[in-house]
């Protein structure tokens, strides 16, 4: 298979693209920063329009779709905001417009999206028929998967992939944790009793790798869901309260986890951001369940004790 990833250069995307490789995949991925001359890596603007660029989804089998600025990078302010927008809904413009203009067709498109689209649910269980939030993060998700849908056609499927927490030391969330547990100052945020809806990286990779390589197989995409289009939860099948999280990570670090972080400390230093660190959803992968996708770790310690402790058998 051939195999487009945009956006790709970052920490999910460089995941993806070696497991693709190791399993004898073509990947080509569409960057800013593209090299002259380069088999594998393509230029482009994503700026809402198409381009040179959009010849190389001629021949692709699949368009996966990872562009985006870091939610958490920088405190939240009017112009932050807008560039979290323009940053994902303009290279998914592009590459809808792409799509359908592409002959052939690719016959799957996935969008990374987030399951910040939920907003905040308390401990309800939130599958992928829960209604979106109205906060920013779940309007700019609802906007951000209409501009993926748009793509949508009895030739190419869309796979909505509403990501939660993705685990790994090297990257993402726990990058940022691990630090003050370490150093035996870690703790719950607020309350604590917020949910984390967190994912493996292995699993998060299987799972999109299952959507592109292997469910096509098994059922055909235009059967999926109503207008070709299907949203799917790449979250663990057991999620956690924050106070949980911060117990288990503790315990996999053999270090207390008796800090807390005061909400309002929070706001402080993040401002509107905190708002969805202090909430949370308890979002659950029904689809891929349902369609016989199976988790390698299911659950949190097992999880943490892999990528932290990885000499260890439980």
């Amino acid at each position: 298979m051939t195999i487009i990833l945009a956006g790709g250069s970052g920490f999910l995307g460089r995941a993806l693209a070696e497991r693709f490789t190791s399993t004898g995949h073509t990947v080509r991925t569409l960057t800013r920063r593209a090299q002259p001359g380069s088999p594998t890596l393509v230029a482009w603007q994503p700026d809402g329009t198409t381009g040179p660029w959009a010849n190389t989804l001629a021949d692709a089998d699949a368009v996966i779709n990872l562009a985006g600025e870091g939610i958490s990078d920088k405190r939240w302010s009017a112009a932050r905001k807008q560039v979290l927008r323009d940053s994902r809904l303009l290279p998914t413009r592009s590459l809808a417009r792409a799509l359908i203009a592409a002959p052939p067709r690719p016959r799957l498109f996935v969008n990374i999206s987030a399951i910040g689209i939920y907003g905040a649910h308390g401990d309800e269980p939130v599958t992928e028929k829960t209604p979106p939030g109205d906060d920013f993060l779940a309007k700019l998700c609802v906007d951000w998967e209409r501009e993926a849908a748009a793509a949508a056609s009895a030739g190419t499927h869309v796979a909505l992939v509403r990501t939660g927490i993705v685990l790994h030391p090297e990257g993402g969330a726990l990058t940022s944790m691990l630090p003050p547990f370490r150093m035996g100052i870690g703790g719950p945020m607020g309350t604590g009793q917020q949910f984390m809806s967190w994912i493996h990286l292995d699993d998060w990779i299987a799972l999109v790798d299952w959507l592109a390589t292997v469910r096509p197989a098994t059922a055909p995409p235009a059967t999926e869901a109503p207008g070709n289009v299907a949203a799917w939860n790449a979250t663990a099948p057991h999620p956690v309260t924050n106070a949980e999280f911060a117990r288990v990570l503790g315990r996999v670090l053999r270090r207390p986890a008796i800090m807390p972080i005061p909400g309002f400390a929070l706001r402080l230093l993040l401002g509107e951001f905190a708002t969805f660190l202090l909430t949370g959803a308890r979002v659950i992968p029904e689809r891929a369940e349902r369609a016989g996708f199976r988790f390698r770790y299911p659950a949190l310690e097992p999880a943490l004790m892999s990528l932290l402790r990885p000499g260890l058998k439980m």
